[in-house]
């Protein structure tokens, strides 16, 4: 005669967990779906003026390739709004939820460049009166938006290619490399293929960075833009001012 024993209790602890664990992985995944959809929609590329086809073109591409977690290389003249694009793209893909970290190369000091890309230990130098993260650090699960790429020293640029072939980060007077997931969006104004012709760009970094390309065309070639641009432009002063302005001449 077979006798059927019930479970001890402590075998039907590890199931309980398993289908606590399955169900608290699948919430927090739809939570971050949901959060990232929102921040889609708050600043993703409905904050991109592309009225004119020249820019919608733009737009249509980087739409095809936000959800790639692939490098990106952003070119266009100061001011054509390549830090916008870049954080619409951003709030665009699965890392919407990570942080989305700018960075101006040619804004920050050569010689405080390297700690504030990798970051430092405490005494690594003088003035380094504690440990500090570097913004790949701060970027982790996120995107680190490199401005002014063309501007990165050469000895850096080493440091950087090795960041994107190791996906590690070694900060300054530290004996132990940091694990970064990490997108990297740069951008320029310069002809980076001129640059490395000249040797003032490494050929092995555009190419790791260039794996996808947007070029954004200049105003003057993008005239049907303008309305736009001039209504956000009043609609940001009235809010800075605390003043209603009608318009521009």
């Amino acid at each position: 005669e077979l006798v059927e024993l019930p479970l001890h209790r402590s075998e039907e602890v590890p199931t309980l967990n398993v289908a606590d664990e399955w169900a608290a992985s699948t919430f927090q995944d739809a939570a971050a779906r949901l959060a990232a959809q929102r921040l889609g929609a708050a600043h993703g590329f409905g904050d991109v003026v592309h009225r004119s086809h020249p820019m919608a073109e733009v737009v249509a591409m980087a739409r095809k390739v936000a959800s790639a977690d692939s490098s990106l290389l952003i070119l266009g003249e100061t001011g054509v709004g390549k830090e916008r694009l870049a954080r619409s793209l951003h709030y665009e893909s699965a890392r919407a939820t990570g942080s989305f970290v700018p960075v101006n190369c040619g804004a920050i000091p050569e010689g405080l460049l390297e700690s504030e890309l990798f970051g430092h230990e405490q005494g690594a130098f003088t003035g380094a009166v504690r440990a500090r993260r570097g913004h790949f650090e701060v970027a982790h699960r996120g995107a680190l938006y490199l401005d002014e790429i063309g501007e990165l020293p050469l000895h850096l640029q080493v440091e950087l290619l090795r960041v994107l072939e190791d996906r590690q980060v070694q900060r300054l007077g530290s004996e132990r490399p940091e694990r970064v997931d990490v997108r990297i969006i740069a951008a320029t104004n310069r002809d980076l293929e001129a640059e490395v012709a000249a040797r003032r760009f490494r050929a092995d970094l555009f190419y790791r960075l260039a794996v996808v390309t947007l070029s954004i065309p200049p105003l003057r070639d993008r005239p049907e833009d303008i309305p736009d641009l001039v209504d956000r432009y009043l609609v940001h002063v009235r809010r800075v001012l605390g003043k209603h302005v009608d318009g521009m001449e």
